[in-house]
């Protein structure tokens, strides 16, 4: 078979994507899926050799072995050649652990409830996630590949990829903000392939060295999904409950097929609320909870106004107050807090410390000890607890 000529279609598609540009829409993350500048656009892509100067050009790194390159930009459907598939099994668990320690690395004070939520949105794969999450995963990889025009590299006989590919770039046009958790359309599976093809391309040609697979590859995944990002956009479900149950309210969430869509709706105390239909059933969820949220007016503030004091120890301190406060600051933009031992007290076997902490608020330094330990980290807890209850007295929070 003669493979598929992708001039037009991707232009197409690409036109597509820029009518979206052209909208200036804002969104709470502050990013949109672009793409290539017009004078990349129009390059004829004539040739795999054609495809890889492209591709490294992109990552600004050039291969030692450009087999590699051009295997990972060659579809299942491609005779004559080896295809991505192999690549896209190393791939996959490569950039699963490369962002697993970003993330750790990044949040030090981030619990593994946060640390997972984080890793998730940004590029969870499907070795590391639950099923409702995979299509996520799939998404975020799509965007990726949509953005930088990878597609448009790939050699393929299957026709049918360019209209999913088509399909896909439409239901991002329509979007009316950037989607962290996922939009209407499924994403085609063979734009996430692309992307953990690439990476594992990258991570052979660099002897298999994780780091400098990164070095190269987190350009490509920007913008990395944030824990500030997740804290302006909730995911919704998990919002819709949270907040329902802090009124009291039941929420329940009943789905259905209708053809090939999945239907989704939301009762809140037995009372219809909305419903929202996708290609998939998670999908649909989300975006039932979301609007849902709209029309029962909560926001993501409403998420971020957690009562911080509720939860107390038997010396009346805050509970994980050393996570509560660097919550509040990152919320806040404030710098983040400053932890020391100021003293230590009694003897080796038995010795308990005292911890304070400070933190810069308006050109201002605000300082607070907290009570005698037997642990630092107990320690750095009593000081936080004591700077939160400050900060409540100051009017600051």
């Amino acid at each position: 078979m003669v493979p598929v000529n992708l001039t037009v279609s991707l232009r197409q598609t690409q036109s597509v994507i820029r009518e979206a540009q052209n909208l200036n829409m804002e969104s709470p993350v502050h990013y949109t899926d672009n793409i290539p500048p017009e004078d990349e656009e129009n390059q004829e892509i004539s040739s795999i050799a054609d495809s890889v100067r492209a591709v490294e050009k992109l990552l600004n790194y050039n291969f030692t072995d450009k087999k590699l390159l051009e295997e990972a930009l060659t579809h299942s459907s491609y005779t004559g050649s080896a295809s991505y598939q192999r690549l896209e099994f190393v791939g996959d668990a490569a950039l699963g652990l490369a962002i697993t320690n970003y993330v750790f690395l990044a949040y030090p004070d981030a619990d593994q409830g946060q640390l997972s939520l984080v890793r998730a949105a940004s590029i969870s794969t499907e070795k590391l996630a639950r099923v409702a999450i995979r299509h996520g995963s799939t998404e975020k990889l799509a965007r990726v590949a949509i953005r930088h025009g990878l597609y448009k590299y790939v050699r393929h006989n299957a026709t049918a990829l360019d209209e999913k590919v088509m399909e896909f770039a439409i239901s991002i046009q329509e979007e009316d903000d950037a989607e962290v958790h996922g939009g209407l359309i499924k994403a085609p599976k063979v734009l996430a392939d692309i992307v953990e093809s690439v990476a594992a391309a990258v991570y052979i040609d660099c002897n298999f060295n994780l780091k400098d697979m990164w070095m190269v590859i987190r350009d490509l995944l920007e913008p990395i999904v944030t824990l500030g990002m997740l804290e302006q956009q909730p995911q919704p479900v998990t919002m819709l409950f949270e907040l329902c149950q802090k009124d009291g309210k039941q929420v329940d969430i009943r789905h259905w097929r209708k053809g090939e869509r999945n239907i989704a709706s939301v009762y809140v105390d037995g009372h219809f609320v909305a419903s929202a239909s996708a290609e998939q059933k998670e999908n649909a969820r989300l975006h039932a909870a979301k609007a849902s949220l709209q029309k029962l007016s909560y926001t993501s503030s409403d998420m971020m106004r957690p009562d911080i004091f509720s939860e107390l120890n038997g010396e009346m301190e805050i509970e994980g107050a050393k996570q509560k406060l660097h919550e509040l600051c990152g919320k806040k933009k404030w710098p983040r807090p400053d932890y020391k031992v100021d003293r230590e007290v009694g003897r080796s076997h038995e010795k308990k410390y005292v911890c304070s902490v400070q933190i810069e608020i308006n050109e201002s330094v605000l300082l607070s000890t907290g009570n005698e330990k037997t642990r630092i980290r107990d320690a750095e807890n009593s000081a936080a607890s004591a700077m939160l209850r400050g900060l409540r007295e100051s009017k600051y929070v």
